[in-house]
């Protein structure tokens, strides 16, 4: 059994991602925010030393498409290789970390 410990890592894309999802669910995306202003939930990541990694990465998932928040997470998982990413976006069981690496996952449909 997988435990989460705090804080949870994160980048700016995904909270904007999340956070339209969760408006358009009818969710207040405010709860969300109320994780990052508790420390639950911490951005750790800066595109712009990284664009030349999430461009590739991007590039090399065309067929799927690869969003920039799923390029980012990618990206963190090869700089923290201990991380987990939590999602319940199948597209991750696609992705590759360091082109080759399954990317270690906790989600509703698979955990590794």
């Amino acid at each position: 059994m997988n435990t989460l410990t705090e804080p949870l890592l994160t980048c700016e894309a995904v909270i904007a991602e999340a956070c339209f999802l969760l408006q358009r669910g009818k969710i207040p995306s405010g709860l969300l925010l109320q994780m990052i202003e508790r420390g639950v939930l911490k951005t750790r990541f800066a595109a712009e030393p990284e664009v030349r990694f999430l461009r590739s990465l991007i590039g090399r998932y065309a067929d799927v498409p690869m969003s920039f928040a799923d390029a980012c997470l990618v990206r963190m998982s090869e700089l923290l290789p201990k991380a987990q990413v939590w999602t319940t976006d199948s597209d991750f069981t696609i992705y590759r970390r360091d082109r080759r690496s399954l990317i270690p996952l906790i989600s509703p449909s698979r955990t590794s």
